[in-house]
């Protein structure tokens, strides 16, 4: 699994999963599925255009965290990106966006595979 963790103007993007989806109503960073003939940062970018309409213009490591949820073991590689247009208001896959700043980190239910880089978030200077 792949996310990227979009922040502009001192805001991070968060995405809530839709209902009929797992997770629904929880938190996350935009992102989805590895397929097998793609490298990370190639799903993370198709992934971006699928779920938010919008092409990456840079995509640099920020997480990689294996995390177990409900018996299995998710690993989540996220990138720090800055998208190459202006920033999104839908998604395909979320009912709903929200830029939260530092302190609005906590005021979300996050998806537990995201934790590990909300908690990186809280650390570093953005």
């Amino acid at each position: 699994m792949v996310a990227a963790v979009v922040v502009d103007h001192g805001r991070v993007l968060a995405c809530r999963r839709a209902p009929g989806r797992a997770a629904a109503g929880r938190w996350e960073f935009p992102g989805g599925k590895i397929e097998p003939h793609e490298t990370a940062e190639q799903a993370l970018r198709r992934e971006v255009r699928e779920e938010l309409g919008i092409e990456v213009l840079d995509a640099r490591p920020f997480t990689c965290d294996d995390t177990p949820v409900d018996g299995r073991v998710i690993r989540l590689v996220c990138f720090h990106v800055r998208l190459a247009a202006a920033p999104p208001t839908v998604s395909t896959d979320h009912d709903a966006l929200a830029w939260l700043g530092p302190d609005d980190l906590d005021s979300v239910d996050w998806a537990t595979p995201d934790l590990p880089a909300v908690a990186k978030l809280r650390e570093t200077t953005w």
